[in-house]
């Protein structure tokens, strides 16, 4: 006897499992397989200064793109909890930005475009002058916008990306729809911008690392004294709004390639007796310069009293690629100090010579606040002479002029890196070989010892692709352990010290990520979509069980059966 047909049956055929099978794909690729572009993106730091909340404070982000076009349209008062603007530095109303963050209004995600040439793997320089004109104005915005994100609490995402032609064609669409005061909803397609990251965590103890290398000078016959010593300091991290674009080029880049290059002629001089000096030279790159320079006020604290007694003075080389002919000394002590005089003196002789000015600038410590604006202020705290020599002429706030978003490669001239280094060298080498005040030339630019542009080159592009926000520097980062090995290469004696960043600051991880742009189509498309395929596989199924059991065994399908009291009458 043949078994009834029943609904079970005509469902697990293998022909009606394959439509549903189908359909089911189709439904859900619907939104997926429209994949517009995937691009690097760089979140905005977060961070806690004594308890207190800073910068973005949430990582993951799937909202729909709006633009600055939607403000100018009917819409402008929508809520935006649900919306990402997207934002080009170069268009930026820095004033409408910073009025709507202080005001906490609600708002999805928040990515800011930056342009090419200040993308750390641009080494394009060029453009005329009308292009640079252009490039330091969006410098200037730039810098005022980092700081004030910075300093601000955003609850929300807040990422920074780079133009390029996938990213400004969609810019061009969002734009053209928000003006014509469509903007994209659930309800209305559009753009939707993803970054998949899970929720930020602190970085439990993150560590500074100082490297000191030596050269020790030349004692005489039956001296058991312990040699004078010149100390050249330089702090190699970085701090910015995005600590995965926080290179640094002349903050302080330009001091760290400095002290190598010095560091190189020195051991070339120190290598042959005869002519090494009786000074020692005692290098460091020292970690936590934008964090009051912890990693120096740690480095001073280890050294052998003894050893930190005999220097005679410390030099610390800070941001001087400037484009300017200027540089500055800044001391603690009065101008009128012995050592303070002999130290401007010596450097103010050499400068004559190389076209350069160098002012003095004097400024106390206040030995009630722990807070120093220079790193020679953690010597001077110690009692030992020591100075800054900066393109800087003022000291800057906490957090501030540390290797942002704009301190970068294109703004700094490697010519002035090499002359500065010049300037040093010359003054030291004048003081270690007493020369003061006389016409002579040791680095003189056709001698075996002029300083090496190539060299500088070299480091300067190393260290502009590299950053180096120290929380996020580990132990053994490449970076440090090729610091490491370049001043062994120069110096003897070279020590890594390890420490705990000190202080109020607590880090959060998760600094990059990658932004998936999908064009959607709106839920009316959807639900229509749905309806013509539900109608299409209803019309297909009727048609399949009619030709093949009959237009009885259809109708039977929909026949509500015959109830149990019935039965039973």
């Amino acid at each position: 006897m043949a078994k009834p047909h029943t609904v079970a049956s005509v469902l697990t055929g293998p022909l009606y499992s394959s439509i549903l099978t189908v359909l089911i794909i189709v439904m859900a690729c619907v939104e997926l397989c429209d994949a517009v572009t995937v691009v690097d993106v760089y979140r905005l730091v977060q961070y806690d200064l004594g308890g207190v909340p800073f910068g973005s404070r949430l990582a993951a982000l799937n909202h729909h793109a709006g633009s600055s076009s939607f403000f100018s349209s009917s819409s402008a008062a929508a809520d935006l909890s649900r919306t990402v603007l997207i934002l080009p530095v170069r268009e930026l109303n820095l004033t409408f930005i910073t009025e709507y963050i202080e005001q906490k209004k609600p708002l999805g995600g928040l990515l800011l475009l930056l342009p090419p040439v200040f993308s750390p793997q641009n080494i394009d320089t060029g453009g005329g002058a009308d292009h640079e004109s252009a490039e330091d104005l969006v410098k200037e915005v730039l810098g005022e916008l980092e700081q004030f994100l910075i300093h601000a609490n955003i609850p929300y995402p807040v990422y920074f990306g780079f133009e390029d032609e996938h990213v400004n064609t969609l810019l061009a669409d969002v734009k053209k729809n928000d003006a014509a005061g469509q903007p994209a909803t659930a309800t209305t397609g559009g753009y939707k911008l993803v970054v998949a990251a899970p929720e930020p965590k602190k970085i439990a103890s993150p560590t500074i690392t100082n490297i000191q290398g030596w050269l020790p000078g030349l004692k005489g016959d039956g001296d058991s004294s312990q040699l004078p010593t010149i100390a050249v300091v330089a702090s190699y991290d970085t701090f910015g709004a995005a600590p995965a674009l926080s290179m640094g080029s002349d903050s302080n880049g330009s001091g760290v390639v400095a002290l190598l290059e010095i560091a190189r002629l020195f051991s070339v001089l120190y290598s042959n007796p005869k002519t090494r000096g009786r000074y020692n030279l005692l290098f460091a790159l020292t970690s936590g310069g934008p964090y009051n320079y912890n990693g120096t006020h740690k480095w001073l604290r280890s050294l052998d009293q003894r050893l930190r007694e005999t220097i005679d003075y410390a030099i610390c080389l800070n941001s001087i690629a400037s484009s300017s002919d200027e540089l500055w000394i800044h001391v603690s002590k009065p101008p009128d100090n012995a050592y303070i005089k002999q130290i401007f003196e010596g450097f103010s002789s050499v400068s004559e010579e190389l076209g350069l000015k160098v002012g003095l600038k004097h400024k106390k410590i206040n030995i009630s606040s722990p807070r120093v604006a220079w790193e020679h202020e953690q010597f001077s705290r110690l009692r030992v002479t020591a100075a800054t020599l900066s393109e800087l002429s003022d000291a800057p706030d906490l957090l501030e002029s540390t290797g942002g978003l704009s301190n970068n490669r294109h703004f700094i001239d490697e010519t002035l890196i090499s002359r500065s280094v010049k300037l040093v060298a010359e003054s030291l080498a004048r003081h270690i070989y007493g020369q003061e005040g006389k016409n002579i030339d040791i680095f003189a630019d056709d001698s075996s010892l002029s300083v090496n542009p190539s060299y500088i080159r070299t480091w300067s592009e190393f260290l502009s692709t590299t950053p180096r926000v120290a929380p996020f520097l580990s132990k053994n980062d490449p970076f440090i352990m090729a610091l490491k090995k370049e001043l062994a290469d120069h110096t003897a004696e070279v020590n890594v010290q390890q420490e705990i960043l000190d202080g109020m600051f607590t880090f959060y991880d998760s600094t990059s990520g990658k932004l998936h742009i999908y064009q959607v189509a709106s839920v009316t498309f959807d639900l229509l979509l749905l309806l013509v395929l539900g109608s299409y596989l209803i019309v297909l199924f009727s048609f399949l069980v009619i030709t093949t059991r009959g237009l009885d065994d259809l109708i039977s399908l929909f026949r509500r059966p015959t109830s149990r009291k019935a039965k039973t009458a």
